[in-house]
């Protein structure tokens, strides 16, 4: 029986450029062909996406554009591997002719995703469907998005996200934003402003000017806000920003008081951060509406780099109380902590995972700085990364990716953007204009 496309129609702004949203809930595939990506070896699996059928004259550049993207999208995680064009045999020049199996199985493409596109003035829709080549079938439903043109590389995150989800029984990642700290000029000079970018590092626009320095950018749990420590006042004082109109305001005003490290709560009302008084520096929580704040820790030692548990019962946090920079955890209310590393070395900026199963951190050892995860009692460290500098892990919002700031050395060293696989494999850089630091991952866009 023929199977229907879904229509999904919508529209969002985002910092002006009109898009599409998702909507379909991913499903599950329950038949053979599937990635198991919880298992240590991983063999990409091999999969086409011959361009687009454009349906209207003015479709066709974005037909190939938006099918670039699908696949630099699934290829980027290492879990695929594109069979290319100069192997098909079989053309799409239809979007509704049946399939011809033999052909794609012939390039040993075990999944195929076809799509055609139409523009009409300045709306674009877009129909996809994916098939297991080998049993000869759909992976799930057909889908249409509709929605602006300047929107169409969401469009295209938003296809490659659907057909990651049905294939690893995971969401994706692809349809989600990175706030980061763009830095220009030498190293002894370095001029720092907020930037905001697809996960790609593609469409980047600047938050903040650079007559002052911003450091730890961190999303809210609707992606539509950004906390961040600013010196403009020449104390370190914590801002929240609208990322959609861009104005901003000082969350923390309080004259000789540095307050810094600042993340969300779950539930997007809280602010959680560190701040720094006579000497000594402990955890607080503030309302964001009333301005009510709540000590956490009073330990002689500096507490900092806290970051609630997806459930926001819990928080993880950097100590130096046992003699050197470690992890504990403690309830969201404060009180007794525990400690959960126990490594040699130096251990901070902990990041509690969307899943909620483990915790990123930054650890210093014999010179070399890593990017690692353990387990949320401490149990199963790995160490990622190693190099001259990695630091501030950030949590793709499938809980599945890492991306972290990696410094090269020397005078002329600088500041890039690197993601792993959180089993450590498929490390790459994240192109941006120029150095990126601190950057902190969005959630995945409505």
């Amino acid at each position: 029986m023929r199977t229907y496309l879904a229509t999904l129609v919508m529209g969002a702004t985002l910092l002006g450029a009109a898009v599409m949203a998702p909507v379909l809930p991913a499903q599950a595939q329950d038949g053979p062909l599937r990635i198991e990506i919880t298992d240590g070896v991983i063999e990409p699996l091999p999969y086409a996406v011959p361009g687009f059928v454009p349906e209207t004259p003015a479709a066709a550049e974005l037909a190939r554009e938006i099918s670039r993207v699908i696949a630099a999208d699934l290829s980027g995680t290492g879990l695929f591997r594109e069979v290319p064009a100069s192997a098909h045999i079989a053309k799409v020049t239809d979007f509704d002719a049946a399939i011809g199996y033999a052909d794609w199985k012939a390039v040993n493409a075990q999944a195929l995703i076809t799509g055609a596109l139409s523009v009409n003035g300045n709306r674009l829709t877009v129909r996809f469907r994916g098939y297991d080549v080998f049993a000869e079938k759909e992976l799930g439903t057909g889908l249409q998005f509709s929605g602006t043109t300047d929107g169409w590389r969401r469009m295209a995150h938003k296809v490659a996200d659907v057909i990651y989800s049905r294939i690893t029984g995971e969401s994706g990642y692809f349809d989600s934003r990175v706030v980061f700290v763009s830095e220009s000029g030498p190293k002894d000079d370095r001029r720092k402003r907020l930037a905001v970018m697809d996960y790609d590092g593609a469409n980047v626009q600047y938050l903040t000017n650079s007559a002052s320095i911003v450091l730890a950018p961190r999303f809210s749990p609707t992606g539509d806000r950004v906390l961040y420590t600013s010196y403009e006042s020449g104390f370190p004082q914590i801002h929240v920003l609208d990322v959609g109109s861009v104005q901003r305001r000082v969350l923390s005003a309080d004259n000789g008081i540095m307050s810094f490290a600042p993340r969300f709560a779950p539930d997007g009302r809280t602010v959680v951060y560190s701040q720094s008084q006579g000497g000594n520096t402990d955890i607080f929580t503030m309302d964001i509406d009333t301005g009510t704040r709540t000590r956490l820790t009073s330990a002689p030692s500096i507490e900092t780099a806290p970051s609630f548990s997806p459930d926001g019962s819990q928080i993880v946090f950097e100590s130096d109380r046992s003699g050197a920079p470690q992890l504990y955890v403690m309830a969201a209310t404060g009180g007794e902590a525990r400690r959960i590393s126990f490594g040699a070395g130096r251990y901070g900026t902990p990041v509690w995972s969307p899943r909620g199963d483990m915790i990123a951190f930054t650890k210093q050892n014999k010179g070399r700085f890593h990017i690692g995860v353990m387990r949320t009692d401490g149990s199963e460290e790995r160490l990622l990364t190693a190099s001259f500098l990695d630091e501030g892990p950030t949590w793709s919002p499938n809980g599945r990716v890492i991306m972290f700031t990696r410094e090269t050395q020397g005078a002329s060293g600088r500041a890039l953007l690197y993601s792993v696989d959180v089993s450590g494999r498929n490390l790459k850089p994240v192109r941006t204009p120029d150095g990126a630091s601190d950057p902190a991952w969005s959630p995945l866009q409505n």
